[in-house]
């Protein structure tokens, strides 16, 4: 393919003198003379593991040349991709300024190239917040173009998973491939980039393919201060760190894997609150700061806060409530959010109605019985014995339990409205429906 690669930094660089590799036929370009200059005598404007000598070899081949002209890269293309940087503003909001300004100028070139009967289509891989494309590039596009996306030009989203210092070999052996695609063909135009490198292809709308550079990275962030914070505590401790993570990352079930991933309610139980508590306060006694940490249940808190915001955003005051126990299968209320979410509503004065198929107040005994005895002591007169009971009753109803008599229950329009705080398993078909509002989906 005809590819012109905008912006000659790290990403674009790298991204020109691979798919010139791959033999594509590769155009960078730069507003700076010098890497413009540099490219063309085969020489990297950047410094990492194997791109010296692979653009050299791309150079010398023909595969990769430069220029400071876009008309001419355009014209010279059949695929754009956008690598320009977004810093941060000094309130650490995302500067678009690059980036629009490399827009206007694509979309300039293409108006002077239409009659070409070529359909150019532009790429966007420099990291961007979720609308960004759709709300703010794409129009510039349609107005210096003067026709439509996905009709008369392609435009998609393709983040980059490049690390600097290992930013080539991560290219040819890339984790995943993200195509936010516009419509099948600009997206089928990407994917032909990148055809026959291994990994996984997700093609998915546009604002998740922004979304998911962002995940990744705040992410890496948190797993990166989630250690060195253990690390700070358990020296503390007299503890080897390095022992403890060694065994941490041995665990593939739980630890290293999916699970607990996937947004959902606030977490509960006997362990985690109490665990985290424990952790937070030894550190205080050591005198560790330890902000992330210290913050995981006040975040918790602020979850289960948006599920109460919900409910009176709604306006209606009679709300039922399917699900109490911390998990699923099980009648342990310690500490259950469901129970805080309970509490919570009904301290607000609304009229509270609750069914959990595994909860009895006559069978709660010991350290439960006194737990809901403490935290919700009008708990008998809430309880409902059956699911159509709250159905009766309620014109919110909150899902907090995938039990299939829930489930089989619960209206699909013109009832009650809809909280849901578990991911139902038809909630893809729900969103489009009124009535229905997902705690974070």
């Amino acid at each position: 393919m005809r590819v012109s690669v905008f912006g000659l930094g790290y990403v674009g660089c790298v991204s020109a003198a691979c798919l010139a590799s791959l033999g594509h036929e590769v155009i960078g370009v730069d507003v700076n003379q010098v890497k413009v200059d540099l490219v063309n005598d085969g020489k990297a404007p950047v410094v990492e593991e194997r791109i010296g000598e692979l653009t050299a070899e791309v150079a010398r081949t023909g595969a990769l040349r430069a220029t400071g002209d876009v008309r001419e890269a355009i014209m010279g293309s059949d695929v754009s991709l956008v690598c320009v940087g977004t810093p941060s503003e000094a309130n650490g909001s995302l500067c678009t300024t690059y980036l629009e300004r490399v827009t206007e100028q694509i979309g300039a070139a293409l108006a002077e190239g239409a009659e070409r009967g070529v359909r150019h289509t532009v790429v966007f891989r420099s990291t961007m917040l979720p609308g960004t494309c759709v709300n703010l590039l794409v129009p510039i596009l349609e107005k210096y173009v003067g026709g439509t996306a996905g009709v008369d030009f392609g435009v998609a989203v393709n983040p980059e998973f490049l690390r600097e210092g290992t930013s080539v070999r991560d290219f040819f052996d890339p984790p995943k491939t993200v195509i936010g695609e516009l419509d099948p063909a600009s997206g089928d135009a990407v994917a032909a980039l990148y055809d026959g490198l291994p990994g996984e292809v997700f093609r998915v709308p546009v604002p998740t393919a922004e979304a998911i550079k962002y995940a990744d990275n705040a992410f890496h962030g948190l797993k990166i201060g989630f250690a060195n914070e253990l690390g700070a505590v358990y020296q503390a401790l007299g503890v080897d760190s390095h022992q403890v993570m060694e065994v941490f990352l041995a665990d593939r079930k739980l630890n290293i894997s999916p699970a607990y991933l996937r947004p959902g309610f606030a977490f509960g139980g006997s362990c985690l609150p109490k665990d985290l508590r424990s952790l937070v306060h030894a550190a205080r006694r050591a005198d560790v700061s330890v902000p992330i940490l210290s913050h995981v249940l006040a975040s918790n808190s602020d979850h289960l806060q948006r599920a109460v915001d919900l409910v009176e955003r709604t306006g209606r005051r009679r709300v039922g409530l399917f699900g109490l126990s911390f998990k699923p299968g099980t009648d342990d209320l310690r500490e259950s959010p469901l129970v805080e979410l309970a509490e919570r509503l009904f301290g607000k004065g609304y009229d509270l109605r609750i069914h959990d198929a595994n909860v009895s107040l006559s069978r709660l005994i010991g350290a439960n019985r006194e737990y809901i005895e403490t935290r919700l002591p009008h708990l008998a007169q809430l309880l409902a014995d059956s699911v159509d009971e709250v159905l009766d009753h309620a014109e919110v109803c909150l899902v907090g339990t995938r039990d299939p008599a829930v489930l089989s229950a619960l209206p699909r329009s013109g009832g009650p409205v809809i909280v849901d705080l578990v991911r139902l398993p038809d909630a893809e078909a729900r969103r489009a429906e009124p009535g229905y509002v997902g705690l974070a989906w």
